[in-house]
């Protein structure tokens, strides 16, 4: 298995590499530079001296003044102890050599003088142990008709052959050293640029299912860092919705089953209390029958909310006519808009491909809640009409008192009423509106509800047919 580097490794190696190859490549050309400003210092001594001998011997009339030169050269060349002249005449007699420079240029001057070229560039040599640069060329003197003089100026570069040998080292070393400081400044940047991420990972463990509440502080965080701090905290924040609804819902749910199974252990004390007829134990047992048949609704209710919230609702998609849809429920539902006076409308048609069975449920559901919550006298109108992007809408609109829109959000959550103090009897445990969301959307629609004017209306829309 490949071991995991961790980012302050990676972050230190990365600068030490950069910074290693910065170094390098930077004391390379230093070292180069240097050396070419001694080569440069070197070949203007040498152009120099040559000039000077050029001048000498171009002021000679005579032999005699030829062969005089030397006191001449001598005195123009006191003081330079690293400097070498040698000038040769052109018949090979040697008119000047500088002290201790015959042994150094030994045989190279023996070509002669009119094989020399003029311009030479300088070169370098090595002999009995010490290093010269020199130029060999030839120099014109003012005998009318004679041949140009033979002239070498040497220089004596072993000083800066040990001062390039002692830079470099103490180059290397710096960058060495450069190298070391280097890493060691990566290592610590690096491990003070990932404070921020320590310290959130360390807010990070802290928090449990209790301490939902904490947040990463985006605007102490590194730009870079302020994104996923900002992304953590929104999960955080849908953590924290989804465990309150969760718990809201369980809660709902344990109040849900106390009432029935409440009522079930009353019934069942009353019914032992004392003898009773076989008549008087029948209508208990009716009444416990109810009781059980509202259990059983809520836990098949529950296990297909389960269902939905997974995934696990199986469609068998067809071709379905609503209107004829709707007035089934409405044949279905006309005793009960009897009883409480309330009038049915249907207006549109349209057709969608759903699951018949599932359409018919979702529409009950929200059939049942505008019958229960329609004043008196009121009318429910169901209309059907086409969509947006070839879906058909289907939408059920009742008089009743206005909602907030806060409490709007929340009307499609289970167990969710908006007077959560009065609960007729009858009605059911709130999750018929949170049914229907999830059949709709299990289809691929979209469901709302609105409240304007005294006006509830109801709206979902699925794929046409």
């Amino acid at each position: 298995m490949r071991k995991r580097r961790s980012i302050t490794f990676l972050l230190t190696l990365y600068f030490s590499i950069a910074s290693t190859a910065v170094l390098l490549v930077g004391g390379y050309f230093v070292g180069r530079l240097v050396d070419a400003h001694l080569v440069e210092q070197d070949q203007a001594v040498l152009e120099g001296k040559l000039e000077l001998v050029r001048n000498l011997l171009a002021k000679v009339r005579t032999e005699g003044e030829l062969a005089a030169v030397h006191d001449t050269l001598a005195e123009a060349l006191v003081g330079h102890h690293d400097l070498f002249v040698t000038v040769v005449a052109p018949d090979g007699t040697r008119l000047y050599t500088s002290e201790g420079f015959a042994s150094a240029t030994g045989p190279a001057w023996s070509i002669p003088p009119t094989e020399l070229p003029r311009e030479a560039e300088a070169s370098v040599r090595e002999h009995e142990g010490r290093l010269y640069r020199f130029i060999s060329t030839k120099a014109d003197t003012g005998i009318p008709g004679a041949q140009p003089a033979a002239v070498v100026v040497a220089l004596d570069i072993d000083f800066h052959r040990r001062f390039m040998t002692d830079f470099r080292n103490s180059l290397w070393l710096s960058v060495a050293v450069g190298i070391a400081l280097s890493a060691l400044l990566g290592w610590f940047s690096a491990r003070r640029g990932l404070s921020p991420a320590r310290k959130a990972l360390e807010l990070m463990h802290r928090i449990s299912a209790d301490r939902l509440g904490e947040r990463l502080p985006p605007e102490s965080m590194p730009p870079e860092l302020a994104p996923l701090a900002a992304a953590f905290n929104d999960m955080l924040a849908r953590l924290e919705d989804s465990f309150r609804r969760l718990s809201d819902f369980s809660s709902d749910l344990a109040h849900e089953l106390r009432t029935p199974v409440s009522n079930l252990m009353t019934q069942t004390q009353v019914a032992l209390a004392r003898a009773r007829t076989s008549e008087e134990y029948r209508e208990i047992l009716y009444s416990n029958l109810e009781e059980y048949e509202r259990l059983s609704q809520m836990t098949s209710d529950m296990l297909f909310l389960a269902k939905a919230d997974n995934g696990l609702i199986a469609t068998r998609t067809q071709s379905i006519d609503l209107v004829s849809e709707v007035e089934r429920l409405f044949a279905f539902y006309e005793a009960l808009a009897e009883e409480r006076g309330v009038r049915l409308v249907l207006t549109g048609k349209g057709r969608a491909r759903a699951d018949g069975d599932m359409l018919r449920r979702a529409i009950s559901n929200l059939l049942s809640n505008a019958i229960r919550h329609t004043p008196r006298g009121g009318e429910i109108r169901v209309s059907i009409g086409a969509g947006r992007s070839g879906q058909t809408e289907l939408s059920i609109e009742n008089p009743g008192i206005p909602i907030a829109p806060e409490q709007l959000r929340r009307l499609f959550d289970r167990f969710y009423r908006v007077d959560a103090s009065r609960r007729k009897e009858g009605e059911g445990a709130g999750l018929g509106l949170a049914i229907a969301k999830s059949i709709v959307e299990a289809h691929g629609g979209s469901i709302s509800a609105s409240s304007a004017e005294g006006t509830i209306r109801f709206a979902f829309t699925m794929p046409a047919a």
